[in-house]
């Protein structure tokens, strides 16, 4: 079975309504919705933002449905030019930027259950996330995506997070995320659609530009679905 998390529910509401058959559950307060979705066994699940929010719904989704990969997918904010708003990002590996006990000598970002910084993505789901995100002419970059409880907004931030972790992505799901798979055995990729550039230059970029990035995700895990789904 493939797990899909999105934090909004314009991140998944398509999908849900994409679901052939749906079985409707609720645990830990999480709505999940489990049927075929473009012909592959996949439970969908909104677990709202933030880091506790996306754990939890990660363990319990794992708990219930078992399923062999999870695919966090969602908006991020670019921190790097490469990045315009709508392209995508897919993650090669995941940090959590606000966990920080440098004061007892440890890097930023260490993670003592994990041994290390970064978690890295599996590399056959994520390859085949970005495959599709090609054939649909998005443009794509794939690279560190940063996890923390902030909205990323200023240009100071985005500077700490490049060159602290090399990342060019932020969002606030991705590594928690990754972090339950981990620990669970569970593969994990993660995926995002620009919405806007995390440096408040334009306040308005991420409410105007959410649904078309959130619609492209959408468009990027049906066609990832529908070429590769059954192998991943």
């Amino acid at each position: 079975m493939l797990g899909i998390i999105g934090a909004l529910d314009i991140e998944v509401e398509i999908l849900k309504k994409s679901l052939e058959a749906p079985q409707r559950a609720v645990v830990s307060g999480i709505e999940f919705v489990s049927g075929k979705l473009w012909g592959v066994s996949a439970v969908v699940a909104k677990s709202g933002v933030g880091k506790v929010n996306s754990a939890a719904c990660a363990e319990a989704m794992i708990l219930k449905y078992s399923p062999s990969v999870i695919i966090n997918t969602g908006v991020g904010g670019a921190l790097t030019p490469e990045l315009s708003v709508t392209d995508a990002v897919v993650a090669s590996d995941v940090v959590q930027h606000d966990f920080d006990t440098t004061a007892v000598g440890d890097p930023h970002g260490f993670i003592p259950e994990i041994n290390g910084v970064k978690l890295a993505a599996d590399m056959a789901v994520s390859d085949a996330i970005s495959a599709a995100v090609k054939e649909l002419g998005i443009k794509c970059v794939t690279g560190t995506v940063a996890t923390g409880d902030k909205f990323v907004s200023s240009e100071r931030d985005k500077e700490f997070l490049r060159n602290t972790f090399g990342a060019v992505c932020c969002e606030m799901e991705g590594a928690a995320i990754g972090q339950v798979c981990f620990i669970n055995g569970v593969r994990f990729a993660v995926l995002r659609s620009v919405s806007d550039n995390a440096d408040g230059s334009s306040p308005m970029d991420f409410p105007t530009f959410t649904p078309k990035a959130a619609e492209n995700a959408v468009r990027i895990i049906e066609r990832m679905i529908k070429s590769v789904g059954k192998t991943v």
